[in-house]
């Protein structure tokens, strides 16, 4: 019997579109090599537009999901993205709080592509008191790092994200990385933070059109890469690049966003069999 792949456990909120949340999760691990165990956290109403409602799962059935699993198969990486609750974001906590050496990977979903409010202020409140001090990376684009930065729910826009990556990592985390994306630059420049500082920066050409589901596979990309073995700077660059290919092959099957292509490497490889002689 072959040997089992390195185990991912995602907690996230399931997606009907299928470009971000769960769905997106899976193909991100699955294609990266790893086995992905998924909790949902909430169910949506959403399509590539945008996303309509969210109904959070009774913080129990949350719990009960994650512990019947990890007392079944070891869980190489915990990976977290919507939450729907602080009642979820608690249990959550309690839950991975038994399990401190296996490295965690947060991504904040705070707001959908098009705006949509997908966590209150009492949602970021228990994200900063339960969930970041456990976190190994937290990967917030630059709009949700100065979000988690302000506690008082001060203007945020002129905090240096440099400050804000010092002020999340004062929480607890170990690395934080801010994502470019929303910031007005040439290149979308994604920063590596630690307690010591900057790790590494990275620049990328910026894509045309907008995405949904570029969050979730990031962080997923970035969790299976760790599972994979990889020192963490190591594995933030190879998950960025796995991300950026993703976009960049990129489709649009809605009237919304377009959906990254987790699979490109395959089609890659089948155009290359088509061009094969005979």
């Amino acid at each position: 019997m072959s040997q089992s792949p390195p185990i991912v456990l995602t907690f996230a909120a399931a997606d009907p579109s299928g470009g971000a949340g769960l769905q997106a999760d899976i193909l991100t691990l699955s294609s990266m090599g790893c086995h992905a165990l998924s909790v949902v956290t909430a169910v949506t109403v959403q399509d590539t537009v945008g996303v309509e409602d969210v109904l959070a799962m009774d913080a129990e059935w949350v719990a009960d999901q994650a512990r019947c699993v990890l007392e079944d198969m070891p869980v190489s990486v915990f990976k977290i993205g919507l939450l729907g609750s602080v009642e979820v974001i608690a249990a959550i906590a309690e839950v991975v709080s038994d399990y401190p050496e296996v490295p965690l990977v947060l991504d904040p979903v705070l707001s959908s592509g098009r705006g949509d409010e997908l966590a209150t202020d009492e949602m970021v409140a228990a994200l900063r008191e339960l969930l970041i001090p456990q976190t190994t990376l937290i990967t917030p684009n630059s709009l949700e790092a100065r979000r988690l930065a302000i506690e008082d729910g001060a203007d945020s826009d002129d905090v240096p994200l440099h400050e804000c990556a010092r002020r999340i990592l004062a929480l607890g985390c170990e690395y934080v990385l801010i994502t470019g994306t929303h910031e007005n630059t040439a290149q979308v420049v994604n920063v590596l933070y630690s307690g010591e500082g900057v790790v590494r920066s990275d620049n990328w050409k910026r894509l045309a059109g907008t995405y949904h589901g570029s969050g979730c596979t990031l962080a997923s990309a970035i969790a299976a890469t760790v599972a994979n073995g990889l020192p963490i700077s190591e594995a933030v660059r190879d998950a960025q690049e796995y991300t950026w290919q993703a976009l960049s092959s990129g489709y649009r099957p809605g009237m919304g966003q377009h959906v990254p292509d987790r699979l490109f490497w395959a089609r890659e490889e089948n155009v290359e069999d088509e061009k094969q002689p005979d």
